[in-house]
């Protein structure tokens, strides 16, 4: 196991874990503590009172950063006719068809997002097993799957930021909302949209307090519980 460093120790010990925090004040913990040579990633962990067992009480959607991921972020697009020409324009790296399914069928899977028309999914079906065990599938609930008249919007949300949100098996929802090099201002708005959307896609299955713990971390860093009932009530202004 590595060894701590001095600041690392020195901002664990500011962090209270029987306390919950608000955003801002627990951003500026996360800074302190980060002591890694690479810029990490920012992550929150909503733990949930969902049962994922239940498909009426699974959350699957999408967010929308308004600063993104602080990377680059490489979309493929399976579009034939006139949208292919919107989707280069729009600033997706990888358009094709027949041409691109052949190309990931042989092992190529240098993208981060994959969107389609729904007169592709047919024929993408057979990637099912390669793009779904990477997260890469398209899909309507994700805006992964739109008309060729939609595809410029889709385009451009992937490429500026969007996070898929959806429950692991324990009822916790993952999701990284920035860098630690982001200003405070830019990682706030960032949660906010991952908070706000969460809102919105909550089960209507599930009964009572939906949320049941917020945490922020970084990748290398400590964990830092957040207070629920500000955090929760966070908006995209």
């Amino acid at each position: 196991m590595a060894a701590q460093s001095k600041r690392y120790k020195n901002a664990l010990n500011q962090i209270d874990k029987d306390k919950s925090y608000e955003v801002s004040e627990a951003i500026d913990l996360l800074k302190n503590a980060s002591a890694t040579k690479f810029d990490e990633t920012v992550e929150i962990h909503i733990r949930t009172s969902a049962d994922p067992r239940h498909a009426d009480q699974q959350l699957r959607g999408v967010a929308t950063l308004p600063h993104g991921l602080g990377k680059t972020v490489r979309v493929a697009v399976f579009v034939t006719g006139e949208a292919a020409r919107a989707a280069t324009e729009a600033g997706a790296e990888i358009v094709g068809a027949d041409d691109l399914i052949e190309k990931i069928d042989g092992g190529f899977l240098d993208f981060d997002v994959a969107i389609a028309t729904p007169d592709m999914m047919g024929k993408i079906g057979k990637l099912g097993r390669v793009l779904g065990r990477k997260g890469l599938m398209p899909n309507p609930r994700t805006n992964t799957v739109v008309q060729p008249q939609d595809i410029p919007n889709a385009v451009e949300e992937a490429k500026k930021g969007r996070v898929e949100l959806r429950m692991d098996r324990t009822a916790i929802i993952h999701s990284p909302v920035g860098k630690a090099s982001f200003d405070n201002e830019k990682l706030m708005e960032n949660v906010a949209s991952v908070v706000d959307t969460i809102n919105q896609l909550k089960p209507s299955a599930v009964k009572g307090q939906f949320v049941k713990t917020v945490f922020l971390t970084t990748t290398m860093g400590p964990s830092v519980q957040l207070e629920l009932g500000s955090t929760m009530a966070m908006k995209v202004e």
